[in-house]
């Protein structure tokens, strides 16, 4: 097994590098809107920005087309929480991107692969997971239509979504597309439209966390945009062990496309946002993804490898598709060797 995790001393320097990095943060971010919130990481507060990309945008006279092809180009990844505390620094053999990694046995819970797989970081849509988990847990009519307000434009980040407000779908519809392609104000509606409104679904979403034994886990929301929203690696392997009981999670969460139909709006068509899933030298159960800038790239699968149930996650990586590609060099890595407890 190889392990790259932190001890109590890394912990303490990664505290003590938190504040420098934060202040950092704080003086080269330029935006007028900054957040209040905290996210608790090993028992650090980490202040962070509230937009998911920084943008450099250049006053050009080119045409609106090569302006839109730069900013294109010029929309980079901002430091994560995990960089704040130090991760960043983090090494190992593979070279991985993520400043997390956790792989495991399925079946036999045996630990192949670990890096700083018991600090908790923001999770992003990884979120919708737990989201998933109560709405099938609690047996609530999957053909029920439900309608967009504007209780679930996001507030947290400004984010847009082609769900458009009036818009209505069944709850199975909002399922799916929150699986399969991270629609937030599905996800949103779907916690809304819980017996008792949103703050019953979230304290349910942290009662199932407690109950699987999430112990570095929180949830404040049911689309993952806050960034209070944290767990560890460790802990999102119960979760995904959970989740895969449902084959309804595991098909959702798998498909690759998906039309909906709103009712008085017009057609649209959903694709998945792991394009492994896609790919046939694949054999994935079940995945999610998110990203919020706290997060960076995240990435939690089910796969079989040479034959064996694996659980890998992955978080806080950098790069549109280097989370993938850390998933490749796992799957390459078992692949051509056994890993040894």
């Amino acid at each position: 097994m190889f392990t790259f995790s932190s001890n109590k001393r890394l912990i303490c320097t990664l505290a003590i590098a938190s504040i420098f990095a934060v202040s950092q943060l704080s003086f080269a971010s330029t935006s007028s809107h900054r957040s209040k919130k905290s996210v608790i990481v090993k028992k650090v507060s980490v202040k962070q920005g509230k937009r998911n990309k920084s943008i450099v945008v250049s006053k050009s006279t080119k045409s609106h087309k090569s302006r839109k092809s730069q900013l294109k180009h010029d929309i980079v990844d901002r430091p994560s929480t995990g960089d704040a505390v130090g991760l960043k620094h983090s090494q190992d053999p593979l070279a991985l991107a993520s400043n997390v990694a956790f792989v495991v046995e399925q079946d036999s819970s045996k630990v192949l692969f670990e890096k700083n797989a018991e600090v908790s970081l923001p999770i992003a849509s990884i979120t919708k997971l737990m989201t998933s988990l109560v709405v099938v847990e609690s047996k609530q009519d999957l053909d029920e239509m439900i309608e967009i307000t504007t209780d679930d434009l996001d507030k947290e980040k400004g984010t847009g979504s082609r769900l458009a407000i009036g818009a209505k779908l069944s709850r199975a519809d909002l399922l799916h597309i929150a699986l399969m392609s991270s629609e937030n104000r599905a996800a949103s509606a779907l916690g809304r439209n819980y017996p008792g409104g949103l703050s019953a679904f979230v304290a349910a979403m942290n009662a199932k966390a407690k109950q699987l034994g999430m112990n570095d886990t929180y949830y404040v929301d049911s689309s993952g945009l806050s960034s209070k929203n944290v767990a560890s690696a460790r802990d999102l392997v119960k979760l995904i062990n959970a989740a895969y009981q449902h084959p309804l999670i595991r098909e959702y969460s798998t498909d690759s496309h998906y039309v909906v139909n709103p009712k008085g709006k017009r057609l649209l068509e959903y694709g998945t946002t792991n394009k492994l899933v896609e790919q046939s030298d694949w054999n994935i159960g079940l995945q999610k993804t998110g990203y919020i800038a706290e997060a960076g790239r995240c990435l939690v699968m089910q796969a079989i490898i040479e034959g064996r149930a694996v659980v890998m996650v992955f978080l806080d990586s950098k790069g549109k598709y280097s989370r993938l590609a850390d998933a490749g060099r796992i799957k390459k890595w078992i692949q051509t060797m056994r890993p040894q407890a």
